[in-house]
């Protein structure tokens, strides 16, 4: 068996191979609610074999939309939707995952076809959609043409504190089976952590415990709104690539802090912070933030997970293999293939005669592919079907 169709158990919930959706913003929810579009999304997935489905960053409040479109669960007239969401994804043998979010100085964000600018008024003319108050550690903008955030006070922080709690709880009634919290790419608790956005000095700021304290307290709120059996994973930027910034080593005693509070994976990205910072240079290729996800999940003694340019078979299975992660997280590559799972087993001889395919799909491909084999047309199909 191939190391990226082996099983994987966190708590009472059990993987059935290691491939995860990586959260993937759609911004086409309104009022924060899921609609068709989302369900027929993330569905596709479940379909072509993926073990666990995360829904895109899902705001924890009104407030913590990066854009209009955001999905949300802030209230109790969202759960249904996802509800319907998460309920098939079970059904049909994927886990259900939710990620919760707050965007702090990059709310009031246009969607990404609408330019990645701030909301203003061109956007209440065109689309009947305003502009709100972004609030972050200090006042410093995202980034130069952006409004000020407001620095938050000591109830501002509670809030959020609270509100992914009570997120958590909703994600539970919905039906979900794990909780990812976005703590990267410059979201509010990235901001919170990182030295180079927060220059705060009083309980929120100025020392590495007092920049994890909303992170870790966030952690615990979950926690005590999720159950227990149920896993929590926390998304970080393990390095902002930027001198003076967040290292990976700040990221080792977060996982360590973080596991002592109920989380059992830590999902290893990088960068994002924003600000009046050069533009981050990557180290571009295959897999290359899974050696961040080796150095957390060795050092940290955590699960990790690896995500970043992981498309091809057989980099997804080194990755797990060579013991650098214990999951993938794949995002683009399965908006171009649903099916990538499902490909990368016959790429790796685990599966040659669509045994993993829902038999309503399986038995017609198994039955073509004889039929083609028979008649000597073409090349051997499951061969031919890369995941690549």
């Amino acid at each position: 068996m191939a190391a990226l169709f082996e099983p994987f158990r966190i708590r009472d919930v059990t993987l059935k191979n290691r491939i995860c959706v990586s959260p993937m913003s759609q911004y086409r929810a309104r009022d924060g609610i899921a609609n068709d579009w989302h369900f027929a999304h993330l569905s596709r997935f479940a379909l072509g074999g993926c073990a666990a489905v995360f829904t895109e960053a899902t705001a924890v409040s009104r407030e913590a939309r990066r854009t209009h479109g955001d999905l949300g669960l802030w209230c109790d007239e969202q759960i249904a939707p996802l509800k319907r969401i998460a309920g098939f994804l079970k059904a049909e043998g994927s886990l259900p995952g939710i990620q919760l979010a707050h965007a702090g100085r990059k709310s009031s964000e246009r969607r990404p076809w609408h330019g990645e600018t701030p909301v203003n008024d061109e956007d209440i003319e065109l689309r009947n959609e305003a502009p709100w108050q972004a609030l972050a550690p200090t006042d410093e903008p995202y980034g130069p043409g952006w409004p000020a955030p407001v620095s938050m006070t000591d109830s501002d922080i509670c809030k959020v504190i609270e509100d992914f709690g009570h997120a958590a709880r909703r994600a539970d009634h919905a039906g979900f089976e794990l909780v990812e919290v976005y703590a990267a790419h410059g979201f509010l608790l990235h901001q919170f952590y990182s030295p180079l956005s927060n220059t705060r000095t009083d309980a929120w700021g100025g020392s590495f415990e007092s920049r994890v304290r909303i992170v870790l307290e966030v952690a615990s709120s979950i926690r005590a709104n999720w159950p227990t059996g149920k896993p929590l994973i926390f998304r970080i930027s393990a390095t902002d690539r930027i001198d003076g910034g967040w290292e990976v080593g700040d990221s080792i005693q977060l996982a360590k802090a973080l596991k002592m509070r109920g989380v059992d994976v830590i999902d290893c990205s990088s960068g994002g912070i924003g600000g009046p910072h050069p533009p981050v240079h990557f180290p571009l290729g295959r897999a290359f933030q899974s050696d961040l996800s080796e150095a957390i999940r060795n050092e940290a003694k955590i699960a990790s997970m690896a995500v970043g340019f992981i498309w091809e078979a057989e980099t997804a299975n080194d990755v797990i293999k060579s013991g650098k992660a214990d999951l993938v997280a794949i995002a683009r590559e399965l908006l171009n293939n649903p099916n990538w799972p499902l490909h990368a087993a016959a790429e790796l001889s685990v599966d040659q005669d669509y045994s993993l395919w829902d038999p309503a799909f399986g038995w017609w491909l198994n039955k073509r592919a004889r039929v083609m084999r028979k008649l000597g047309l073409g090349r051997n199909e499951r061969s031919s079907n890369s995941a690549t």
